[in-house]
């Protein structure tokens, strides 16, 4: 391996998304991630399907999409540690590890010795990185936190959807879990901080994630326009609070996504729409007046995108150097020449499959670019070969442990 990371080992005990995520990036970056799973059963989401992977013949096989969207070059391992047995050697593979993820309960791992406090009596070096929904402090640390919820208590939700006061309105979730992967990239960062602290210290530490401090965080503006004016936003639907027209408008076929950003573009879209009299009307010259007087000028832009298709409008806008795009579904994203050009669908062996379709890490660098290693493994895939080549474990000792349900 000659990743960026390729030096390192990572222990990930995470399930589900937020911390798979972390590790999935880590694992691209070069890094050896040994993924911990539960014996039979595996991380949670090997079971949300369907949809499945398809063989050759069409038929579904046991991998969820679910899973494979996360788990890419990682080793599985399974192992019990709920066991004594499976606690030791939990254990001896943090001893050997420079990264160990994880995402139970606060004070859940500490039952098993498997805390930060007593990981770190072994392995002083260890940079451990827990994910949570709330924090290993606070009153709301011992509660379960999962995405959707996270979105709604975290004001995600107060701001996505349409309005109350039009058709449909109420508040909507992203259509993706998208909290659980900004706390997996946020995570990741912290990781990569840990490790410059250590290389100048020598000493690792103890990462605090939590999903509500993420979701929180990135509200960006949104956050910023509530605490300058203690004033809470409201829902826009496809509207920005700050910027007009940046929204999606009907076409002769569909839907166009218009996105001015300043002034002169404004008048570069009024002449391609006809309307050249539009970018000198005190109402609309600029961005401010613009936000203040959007129910008057998004009706006027409405009657006009409709007599051209997305195509057309797309082909004239950017012509004339007005920001703009379609609204794709995922058949047409993953069509679409520049997704293609950039590399972004891959496809790896996969040993129930022939192959299966990745999504490519956004992830480009010139000198330590990353790897695609393996596909996603198979639940206990890589146990007897961690075992025996981080381990020293010889085949007897395996035997006895599979004999014991421990791995």
């Amino acid at each position: 391996m000659s990743g960026a990371l390729s030096h390192l080992r990572v222990l990930d005990l995470s399930r589900v998304l937020a911390g798979p995520w972390c590790g999935q990036n880590l694992a691209d970056l070069g890094a050896e991630v040994i993924k911990v799973e539960r014996p039979r059963v595996g991380d949670d989401t090997r079971h949300w399907g369907p949809p499945y992977l398809r063989n050759d013949e069409g038929c579904d096989t046991s991998e969820a999409a679910y899973f494979l969207s996360a788990n890419r070059n990682k080793q599985s391992l399974t192992l019990d540690f709920t066991q004594a047995e499976g606690q030791r050697l939990v254990r001896e593979l943090a001893s050997k590890s420079d990264i160990l993820i994880e995402n139970f309960k606060v004070g859940g791992l500490a039952a098993y010795g498997l805390d930060y406090a007593s990981l770190k009596a072994i392995n002083p070096r260890l940079i451990y990185c827990s994910i949570t929904g709330f924090g290993q402090s606070g009153p709301y640390a011992k509660r379960a936190g999962y995405d959707f919820m996270i979105q709604g208590l975290g004001g995600l939700m107060s701001l996505t959807g349409h309005p109350d006061s039009g058709e449909g309105g109420g508040p909507v979730k992203v259509g993706v879990a998208l909290t659980d992967i900004l706390t997996g990239l946020y995570a990741t960062v912290a990781v990569l901080a840990a490790l410059a602290h250590r290389e100048k210290t020598g000493e690792g530490q103890h990462i605090d994630m939590a999903l509500l401090d993420v979701q929180v965080a990135c509200l960006a503006n949104q956050a910023m326009n509530y605490l300058t004016t203690g004033v809470s936003p409201k829902r826009l639907g496809n509207a920005h609070p700050n910027i007009v027209p940046y929204q999606a408008f009907p076409t002769a076929d569909g839907d166009l996504i218009l996105t001015v950003g300043n002034d002169s573009q404004f008048r570069k879209f009024c002449e391609v729409a006809g309307h050249v009299e539009w970018g000198s009307d005190p109402r609309f010259s600029s961005n401010g007046q613009r936000v203040a007087h959007r129910a008057e000028l998004i009706p006027l832009i409405r009657q006009v995108t409709v007599f051209r298709t997305t195509a057309e409008w797309v082909s004239v806008l950017e012509a004339a150097g007005v920001p703009c795009g379609p609204v794709n579904d995922l058949e047409q994203v993953f069509a679409d020449p520049q997704v293609i050009a950039r590399g972004l669908r891959i496809d790896l062996p996969h040993p129930l499959a022939g192959s299966t379709p990745q999504v490519a890490s956004p992830l480009r660098l010139s000198a330590s670019p990353v790897e695609y290693r393996q596909a996603p493994p198979l639940l206990g895939e890589h146990t007897e070969r961690v075992l025996s080549d981080v381990l020293g474990l010889d085949t007897s000792q395996i035997a006895v442990l599979r004999s014991q349900g421990v791995i």
